[in-house]
C-alpha cells in the first residue's frame, strides 16, 4: 500500500463534517436571507436609502454614522448583511465538505453565496443611481432569488441529516407545484412594481415613481387572484390525499394562512393611504409567502423522511 493510498481515508475524514452541522448552518443561512429582506425593506420605507453617503463606511472618512436616524437605519442594514454573507459562505463550504449531499446542492449553495455577496456592489450601484426605482427593485428581487436557493439548500441539508423519502405525490402534482412557484414569482414582481409606483421613494428627497400606482395595483391584484387559485388547487389535492402525506398539510396550511393575512393587510394599507409601517408588514409577508411557496414545492419534489411519517 502506497503512502498516497493510505492517506486517502484520512483526507476524506478531514473533509467530512457532521450532517447536523450542515443542517444548522443551512437553516440559519435561510433565516438570515429572510432577515436581510425585511431589513432592506425597512431602509426603503423609512426613507433611509441614502442615509449613508459612503461605502462601505457610512460617512466619508468615517465607518460609523455621525448622527441621524436615517444613517443608523441604513448602517444597521449593512450590519445585518454580514450574517447572510457569512452564513451562505459557511453553508457552501460545509456542503462541499459533506459526502451526504448531491453535488448539485453544492453548486446551488455556491450560487446562493455569490448572489448574496453580489448584493454589495449592486447596493453601491443603487446608491450611485440615486435609488432609481428599477435598481431598488433589482436589489429586492435578487434577494428573493437567493432566499429561494437558500431554502432549497436547507431542505437538502435537513434530508442529509434526517433521511430522505421518495416523492409522496404524483408527478403531475409536483409539476403543479412549479406552476404555483411561477405564479408566486409573478405576484412578488408585480408587487415590486406597485411599490416602485407608490409614495415611498427610499430617501428623504422627492418621490421618484416608476409607473402609475393604480395601474400597477390593477395588475398586482389580478396576479394575487391567479396565485390564490393555483395554490387552492394544489392544497385541495394535498387534502384529498392527506392519508398518504399528512405532514405536507402543515406547510400548505401555513402558506394559505400567510396569504389570507397578506390580503387583509393589503386591503388595509390601501384604505389607509399606504402608511410605511403597514407596507413594511406587507413586504415582509410577501417575502415569507415566497419562501413558504418555494419550501412547499421543494418538499413535494425532495421530501425529507419526516414528511412520510404517519400521524399517530
Amino acid at each position: 500500500m502506497t503512502l498516497e493510498t493510505s492517506s486517502a481515508p484520512a483526507r476524506a475524514r478531514l473533509r467530512e463534517v457532521a450532517p447536523a452541522t450542515l443542517r444548522r448552518v443551512a437553516v440559519a443561512s435561510a433565516v438570515s436571507l429572510y432577515a436581510i429582506i425585511v431589513s432592506g425593506a425597512a431602509v426603503r420605507l423609512t426613507s433611509s436609502g441614502l442615509g449613508c453617503e459612503g461605502w462601505p463606511g457610512c460617512e466619508p472618512g468615517a465607518f460609523f454614522p455621525a448622527s441621524g436616524h436615517h444613517a443608523w437605519i441604513e448602517f444597521g442594514n449593512r450590519v445585518v448583511a454580514i450574517f447572510p454573507i457569512t452564513l451562505t459562505l459557511a453553508a457552501w463550504l460545509v456542503a462541499w465538505r459533506s459526502r451526504l449531499v448531491d453535488r448539485w446542492v453544492v453548486r446551488v449553495a455556491a450560487l446562493t453565496f455569490l448572489g448574496t455577496i453580489g448584493q454589495a456592489p449592486l447596493g453601491l450601484l443603487t446608491i450611485r443611481s440615486g435609488l432609481h426605482p428599477l435598481m431598488v427593485m433589482t436589489h429586492f428581487l435578487l434577494a428573493l432569488v437567493v432566499l429561494a436557493t437558500g431554502i432549497v439548500v436547507a431542505v437538502e441539508a435537513w434530508s442529509a441529516d434526517r433521511g430522505r423519502a421518495e416523492p409522496l405525490v404524483s408527478a403531475a402534482a409536483r409539476r403543479a407545484a412549479l406552476v404555483v412557484v411561477g405564479a408566486c414569482a409573478v405576484l412578488v414582481v408585480t408587487g415590486a412594481f406597485a411599490t416602485a409606483a407608490g409614495p415611498h421613494p427610499g430617501d428623504s428627497a422627492e418621490v421618484r415613481r416608476m409607473g402609475n400606482l393604480v395601474e400597477a395595483m390593477w395588475v398586482h391584484v389580478r396576479a394575487t387572484a391567479v396565485y390564490g387559485v393555483v395554490l387552492a388547487g394544489l392544497v385541495a389535492y394535498l387534502v384529498a390525499r392527506r392519508d398518504r402525506a399528512p405532514r405536507l398539510l402543515w406547510p400548505a396550511g401555513i402558506l394559505v394562512g400567510l396569504l389570507l393575512v397578506q390580503m387583509g393587510i393589503g386591503e388595509l394599507q390601501w384604505r389607509t393611504q399606504l402608511p410605511w409601517e403597514l407596507v413594511l408588514v406587507h413586504v415582509s409577508l410577501a417575502a415569507a409567502i415566497w419562501g413558504a411557496t418555494v419550501l412547499l414545492a421543494t418538499l413535494l419534489w425532495r421530501p425529507p423522511a419526516a414528511m412520510a411519517t404517519r400521524r399517530t
